[in-house]
């Protein structure tokens, strides 16, 4: 049976912690698909946050989720919310598994029935998240590509 597997994420920016759960996924898996949200936490379009991901992983197919819900959260009717958003999105992709470093990996791993394959969910390999990437850049430019950091300087200062 071939192993297909996804992710989801606004990729806000792209940094060494999804590149190591790419990775991995990659080495695991016969399929990988890449489903990046569209998002306003960062300037930068969807399709440039696309654009990193395929020049370093050109074997990773890419699929935007255009104006997804404004509603997250782990409980139930969040939960169903963002599945209902997401099931058009991967129904014909027949995956197998779905890959997240985030506590709502087990939520949308069990509405599918598929498994559940969390990737440094304690941040122990890569000790990042985006969140601390946008709040501090200086700071945590060594977690970034120099290709991706130079895009986010240009959006910066022509935004």
């Amino acid at each position: 049976m071939e192993k297909i597997g996804f992710t989801i994420g606004k990729f806000a920016p792209l940094h060494k912690g999804h590149q190591y759960l790419i990775e991995t996924a990659l080495k695991e898996m016969d399929k990988f698909y890449v489903i990046i949200y569209e998002t306003e936490v960062i300037k930068i379009p969807i399709q440039t946050r696309a654009e990193w991901i395929k020049k370093l992983y050109t074997n990773v197919e890419i699929i935007y989720a255009l104006n997804p819900p404004k509603q997250y959260g782990l409980d139930e009717k969040s939960v169903k919310i963002q599945m209902d958003y997401l099931m058009p999105i991967i129904q014909n992709l027949n995956c197998t598994h779905f890959y997240s470093s985030e506590k709502y990996g087990e939520k949308v791993a069990n509405y599918l029935n598929i498994v559940d394959r969390r990737v440094d969910e304690e941040r122990k390999v890569v000790p990042i998240n985006a969140t601390s990437i946008r709040e501090n850049l200086e700071k945590n430019k060594e977690n970034i590509e120099e290709f991706i950091l130079k895009d986010i300087e240009k959006w910066e200062k022509t935004n």
